[in-house]
């Protein structure tokens, strides 16, 4: 990699996160003075009963921080995007191949990421009124047709229908189920960012997989995919320097909604279309989502078979705060698994 490869990482990683550090002061400012947090505390379990042990432990921290910190994530990326793009224009000769807004790579991750947000900026909206936010299958729905037309865009414009996989020398052709197959990882990944449940949790976790996905995109020479990853990275550490104990506000839909949407583009992207094994070593580098939504399910299904919890409160994360852990232990401890397994991915993917 060269040098100059390098700069088109770091440079919008780095002006990603100075803007995120500049925007806050005035979106905090904002959020506290219009009261933007959830009126009550409490929430309820995926069976539609009292989340009582999640309440314990959390109902001091439902109320009186707000939501939105998504907005500092996704604000900095398109400012940064957009800053980029028009210093091009003004000095192409210098500037111009810092941009990283291209059709065959960009485009369709960035439309991914702002449509997810908008509606988690809605779903957010709802929250703070105390209207319970959109119904999950309404947000679920909604995934899954943005998911629908990106598969489609990846199959009809971009001839793409397979995926490869890290221990296999040939990709494996999905045909039309290439299509099904993208809705579904969209659907699992989304439902892995209730994650976002413990300061500082979400932003460390999620900037390490960005971090991650722009390691292997500049691998694949997928430069302007690798400075997205690397901007979206910039805004999470800005986001995460406001998150860490006590947070001053929380990622919340409008933020995970987003990243996930994105990640998963991002991951098919430098798959088989960039030569890569993207979407094979997503459950790797994404591990603490993935572990999310698998202690989610298995908690659900001991519950109707065995009539018994196979956890005291799932997802995981908050499993561990109910046995005794500090919350600060368990985020460092996830940051630590996360980091492992996203160079455990890049290696994979490396070979």
């Amino acid at each position: 990699m060269t040098t100059f490869e390098v700069m088109r990482i770091f440079v919008p990683a780095t002006l990603s996160f100075l803007i995120g550090i500049g925007i806050t002061p005035f979106l905090t400012h904002f959020l506290y003075k219009r009261r933007m947090w959830k009126p009550k505390a409490g929430k309820v379990a995926l069976d539609g009963t009292p989340a009582t042990t999640f309440n314990q432990l959390h109902n001091e921290r439902e109320t009186g921080t707000p939501r939105f910190g998504g907005v500092v994530v996704w604000s900095s990326t398109l400012l940064t995007a957009g800053l980029l793009a028009a210093f091009a224009l003004v000095a192409p000769d210098k500037l111009g191949h810092f941009t990283f807004m291209s059709r065959n790579q960009t485009w369709v991750p960035l439309a991914a990421l702002m449509a997810g947000s908008l509606v988690g900026l809605v779903d957010d909206f709802f929250e703070v009124k105390g209207r319970k936010g959109l119904p999950l299958r309404v947000r679920l729905g909604f995934v899954a047709f943005v998911a629908l037309l990106c598969a489609l865009w990846f199959y009809i414009k971009l001839d793409v229908s397979s995926v490869s996989v890290f221990f296999l020398s040939q990709p494996i052709s999905l045909g039309i189920w290439f299509v099904p197959f993208f809705v579904l990882v969209a659907m699992f990944i989304y439902a892995g960012g209730v994650i976002d449940g413990i300061d500082g949790l979400a932003g460390g976790i999620f900037s390490t997989i960005f971090a991650a996905y722009a390691g292997i995109a500049a691998l694949q020479h997928q430069m302007d995919i690798a400075a997205l990853s690397a901007a979206i990275c910039g805004g999470l550490l800005a986001f995460l320097w406001f998150n860490i104990p006590p947070a001053r506000f929380y990622l919340s839909e409008t933020g995970t909604m987003g990243l996930t949407l994105v990640l998963v583009v991002i991951a098919f992207l430098t798959d088989a279309l960039g030569k890569g094994k993207g979407v094979s070593v997503l459950p790797i580098i994404a591990l603490p989502l993935v572990a999310t939504v698998a202690s989610n399910i298995l908690q659900v299904l001991s519950k109707k078979i065995f009539h018994k919890k196979l956890l005291r409160i799932a997802p995981l994360h908050h499993h561990f705060e109910a046995i005794g852990w500090p919350p600060y232990k368990v985020t460092m401890r996830y940051w630590i698994v996360c980091i492992i397994f996203a160079i455990i991915g890049m290696i994979l993917v490396a070979l």
